[in-house]
């Protein structure tokens, strides 16, 4: 199955307008006259969503800017409302949002988010008709007691509960293991390689073997220019999910390219 890798750059809570708009002039400088055969997608922090958007979508940004998908880091499960600091989706659509990254381990770990307040955005996200970047991982005392498997069933199959096939084809998966994110360690190219086999494999049995082989399936977790291509080279890894690496443009750049090259 040829599925087209996506490259995803999580800014987390880096970067407002100024410096977003520094990041996006040099980071088209560089890309200007590449083509590679990936989605590039970015996701800010919400304060700087509209300059992201003017910065891709004006007249002047550029003729590689329709080759740049943006995503929101977060979004609430409901409509609107007296929910203070929350961002629905519909106010996203309003600022060209795509993708929109759901259930990664620091909203679980420190917001509390549970399976079933993910799945509500999953399903929300799609009611706009905005792709999730659903996440995925385990703690390192979960890997080490064996419960891997056990922990990445529980997510995939709370967090797609009632997800018909049509709006799972519209959804990529990010496996990241927590004790990999930010930390400088990063999974052997093989056990990232058997943890994405064993989500496709889950995906296999809830949606069958064509959804199954059609999914993408990111890796996250201290991904660098110097482990791309290894890491991409594996067959179930469809593109990277990105957090300080994608903080600078060269260094997300390398990331694509090494993890593009055939």
């Amino acid at each position: 199955m040829n599925r087209k890798p996506i490259f995803a750059a999580n800014w987390k809570m880096n970067k407002g307008a100024s410096e977003t708009e520094d990041f996006i002039k040099s980071f088209l400088s560089k890309l200007q006259g590449q083509d590679f055969p990936c989605e590039i997608v970015i996701a800010p922090p919400s304060i700087s969503l509209p300059k992201l958007a003017d910065l891709l979508h004006n007249a002047n940004a550029g003729q590689n800017a329709h080759a740049i998908q943006i995503a929101a880091q977060n979004c609430s499960q409901f409509d609107s409302g007296a929910y203070t600091g929350e961002i629905s989706v519909l106010m996203l659509r309003e600022f060209f949002v795509h993708y929109v990254i759901l259930g990664h381990s620091e909203r679980r770990a420190i917001y509390g988010e549970t399976d079933a307040i993910i799945n509500a955005k999953i399903k929300k996200a799609r009611e706009a008709n905005l792709k999730p970047i659903f996440c995925i991982g385990e703690t390192l005392a979960e890997r080490e007691g064996g419960k891997l498997e056990s922990v990445l069933r529980t997510q995939i199959t709370g967090g797609l509960d009632g997800v018909s096939e049509k709006d799972l084809g519209e959804t990529v998966i990010a496996y990241e293991p927590v004790w990999a994110i930010g930390t400088g360690v990063t999974a052997s190219s093989q056990q990232a390689q058997d943890a994405h086999a064993f989500v496709r494999s889950v995906i296999a049995d809830l949606y069958g073997a064509d959804a199954a082989a059609k999914i993408r399936i990111q890796y996250g977790g201290s991904v660098k220019p110097g482990n791309a291509a290894e890491l991409m080279a594996c067959p179930d890894i469809d593109g990277a999910l990105i957090g300080g690496a994608a903080l600078e443009p060269q260094s997300f750049l390398e990331i694509i390219r090494n993890g593009s090259a055939d």
